[in-house]
């Protein structure tokens, strides 16, 4: 794992723990911190100049929300996984994240070296959710299924071979490799099936996945 392809912002409106947020990033070899912004505005334009493989992002931030700037990365077509970094174990935040297109959710009281070690999962494509939290996602999930009726039987078998392994977090990278396909052709086989399940992330497919024991 080298720092060429483990660029990190953090977007924050907390000075405080936005610098030792940075400060922690930038002791950690394998990491490079390529930038910081106060604000979701001040976040996009950087993320759209530097084009980080990874941001770090707060969900209450002052004027522009979390969620919002969220959505704003997204509608840009950046590539960069996104991870909330946030005091709030409410579940309605953590879905309202996932349902945005967040790729994990970790709570700021976390101990540095673990934070650190998510960091590094979600560079490898990994879905990173604060250990407290899985439990929340999954019966809000569940909880779904049961009203939308939903199931694995319209999925083709690449699909299903697909969605077993977002279930073990891996990337379109990674799975392209274990299929021996196109990194392309997972990104439409991905778009299909959450479609056919009616998810709008592949984090929320993920958990459901594990649930569903495709694992």
């Amino acid at each position: 794992m080298n720092a060429g392809g483990n660029t990190v912002i953090v977007i924050d409106d907390h000075p405080l723990f936005r610098k030792g947020v940075s400060q922690l990033i930038g002791m950690d070899e394998q990491l490079k911190l390529v930038g910081e912004a106060s604000s979701g505005e001040e976040g996009v334009e950087l993320a759209r100049r530097a084009t980080p493989d990874l941001i770090l992002l707060d969900l209450n931030m002052k004027g522009m929300s979390g969620i919002d700037t969220l959505l704003a990365l997204r509608e840009a077509g950046l590539d960069a996984r996104v991870v909330m970094l946030t005091v709030s174990d409410n579940g309605d935040d953590l879905i309202a994240a996932i349902r945005s297109g967040a790729d994990g959710y970790l709570l700021k009281d976390m101990e540095p070296e673990e934070l650190l070690a998510r960091i590094k999962d979600a560079l490898f494509g990994r879905m990173v959710i604060s250990d407290s939290l899985n439990g929340l996602l999954a019966q809000a999930l569940r909880e779904e299924t049961v009203a939308a009726g939903r199931s694995t039987a319209g999925l083709t078998e690449r699909e299903r071979a697909i969605l077993a392994c977002l279930a073990g977090g891996m990337s379109n990278k990674l799975i392209a490799r274990e299929l021996n396909i196109a990194e392309g052709t997972v990104k439409v086989h991905v778009k299909n099936l959450l479609k056919k399940l009616n998810f709008r992330s592949r984090v929320e497919a993920a958990v459901w996945a594990v649930e569903q024991g495709l694992r």
